[in-house]
């Protein structure tokens, strides 16, 4: 093997893994929840007068602690390449309007693939007064960064068999300027999601969707259809980040059986673009009978 053989690894600031974050608080603003609701188009009662959070909602206290991990971990001239790779919620109990949260975060693993490296964050939010109320796992894909070794964990495994057939099909649609209404409720600016020349600069047509904003509308349908529009039953909610979506693009989401939990149903769902191939996949709901 030659000298321009060896492969040419990138350097990531491994410092964080395995150490907490400070703590950061959050104050559940009504205004916030309504906001949120309008951005991903819910009309689930509870959500629109902002009395609950919308299940997804959750990344949103998280994301101040989550988001300079994310960013700062990969090397400087990456840091604009990462994507949502995978988003996996516990519920412990809704958020609701005039609560204060306390969120913090632990780096648990990179994990380089062939084009791009993983990095899994675990955090967790609680109330003020230190009953929890979310523990998620967030995993972001940093594109065409590669590190030279997997370290940690890798993201938590979903085992399920569900059944061959989805017994719904829902289909769904965005507005023009979806990507501008979820990006002032999330707080998530990365210029993907608003700047056409920086998007196309990346490799993309123009801007395109938080994948949180497409989880989003997926939740909608799981929450009416298999909760009744009553989020305190969801326990947990995760899903992978297939394929980038746009603003123009139609879905549609097909939910499976998969057997029970206790004395939880479990349900595989997956959201696919109108050519058929998968945005969301890997799905799992855990809703409390």
């Amino acid at each position: 093997m030659t000298l321009t053989d060896t492969p040419k690894f990138d350097v990531f600031d491994t410092d964080p893994l395995g150490k907490w974050s400070e703590p950061a608080k959050f104050i559940v603003d009504r205004e916030r929840l309504i906001a949120y609701a309008h951005a991903t188009n819910d009309s689930n009662p509870a959500h629109v007068l902002g009395d609950f959070a919308s299940p997804v909602f959750n990344v949103v206290p998280a994301f101040q602690v989550i988001a300079p991990l994310t960013m700062n971990m990969p090397p400087a001239d990456k840091r604009m390449m990462g994507l949502h790779g995978e988003q996996d919620f516990r519920f412990h109990r809704p958020i609701e309007a005039g609560m204060k949260l306390i969120t913090r975060a632990l780096p648990v693993g990179i994990t380089p693939r062939s084009t791009g490296t993983l990095i899994t964050i675990r955090g967790e939010t609680t109330t003020e007064d230190g009953e929890p109320v979310v523990d998620q796992y967030v995993t972001v894909f940093i594109r065409t960064a590669i590190a030279a070794e997997a370290l940690g964990e890798q993201p938590p495994a979903r085992e399920f068999e569900r059944e061959a057939e989805p017994f719904l099909e829902l289909p769904d649609s965005f507005d023009p300027d979806q990507s501008f209404r979820y990006m002032g409720a999330s707080g998530d600016t990365m210029p993907l999601h608003s700047e056409n020349a920086f998007a196309q600069a990346a490799g993309f047509p123009g801007i395109i969707l938080h994948g949180n904003c497409t989880f989003a509308f997926a939740t909608r349908a799981l929450v009416e259809n298999l909760a009744d529009g009553d989020i305190r039953r969801f326990k947990r909610l995760a899903v992978r980040f297939s394929r980038w979506v746009t603003p123009y693009d139609t879905i549609t989401t097909r939910i499976y059986r998969a057997g029970q939990n206790g004395n939880r149903s479990v349900y595989s769902f997956e959201t696919a673009l109108a050519d058929g191939t998968l945005c969301l996949s890997n799905g799992l709901v855990e809703v409390e009978d």
